[in-house]
């Protein structure tokens, strides 16, 4: 997955790079949602993803790869002098599944640190946070505050309509091959 996410970024890049050769893997034919995120020097430089599978899982990697180098708006496009110093994370989703609660305590206490996911709706309002912002965000109250706000709700909303759904991910870092 990690060459696979690489050689997207390097092609439209115009970089050097390794062809990614496993491409012809049959699971990668199958449907599947991936979230790429790229960290630069230890702080985010883009994370772009699908959340629920609509395409191949190796035609999802190379358009999330893509995007996150170039479309994420919080950071201006990557360079192709950036590029070797940017470290990639594929992370692979599970089909998110709505939680059921009466109110914002019995859905902070289904919340699992490190384990979920969560995807926020409420009206037009979405966000998503993938399970490797509870690193940052361990406290499941604080977690829940910095998703509405990323969002673009206050920290303290709250509402009988919100929605939430979780899902966990498979995830592979270049940082750990280090």
């Amino acid at each position: 997955m990690l060459p696979i996410a690489r050689a997207a970024i390097a092609r439209v890049l115009q970089a050097p790079h390794i062809i990614a050769t496993d491409e012809t893997a049959p699971w990668l034919a199958e449907s599947g949602a991936s979230f790429i995120t790229l960290n630069q020097s230890g702080e985010l430089r883009g994370c772009i993803g699908t959340l629920q599978a609509h395409r191949s899982l190796l035609a999802d990697v190379k358009s999330n790869a893509v995007s996150a180098a170039l479309r994420d708006t919080r950071f201006l496009p990557l360079t192709r002098e950036e590029f070797a110093t940017v470290q990639v994370e594929v992370s692979l989703l599970t089909t998110p599944q709505p939680l059921k609660f009466t109110g914002e305590a019995d859905a902070l206490a289904q919340l699992r640190p490190g384990i979920d996911g969560v995807v926020l709706e409420y009206g037009h309002y979405c966000s998503t946070f993938l399970p490797q912002v509870w690193e940052s965000l361990a406290q499941p109250y604080l977690f829940l505050a910095m998703l509405k706000r990323k969002a673009g709700l206050p920290d303290n909303f709250w509402a009988e309509d919100i929605k939430l759904s979780r899902y966990t991910v498979t995830k592979w870092r270049e940082a750990d091959l280090v």
